[in-house]
């Protein structure tokens, strides 16, 4: 089974200026697995990109990776603000 985290994790944190903030969650939903992108609110323009081009270049190599007979993948960048300690 491919280690989808990892691969993200290895996408997004060269494009981050703020990676001790970066995390990724994992929802089970019905039909997807879904991945959300905890971020730094000042790092979600460049992960998102100019008219979202490298978010969606994020999504297009992880949507093609599916495992024989599992659910399909889902990116999602998170909204909201991280937990301040």
């Amino acid at each position: 089974m491919p280690n989808i985290i990892e691969l993200i994790t290895s996408m997004v944190t060269p494009l981050i200026e703020h990676p001790e903030d970066f995390s990724v969650e994992v929802i089970e939903g019905d039909e997807f697995m879904e991945y959300h992108l905890n971020l730094n609110p000042e790092d979600i323009g460049r992960v998102i990109g100019r008219k979202g081009r490298v978010i969606r270049s994020i999504r297009t190599i992880v949507y093609s990776i599916r495992p024989k007979g599992e659910k399909r993948s889902r990116v999602v960048v998170a909204e909201g603000e991280p937990d301040q300690a």
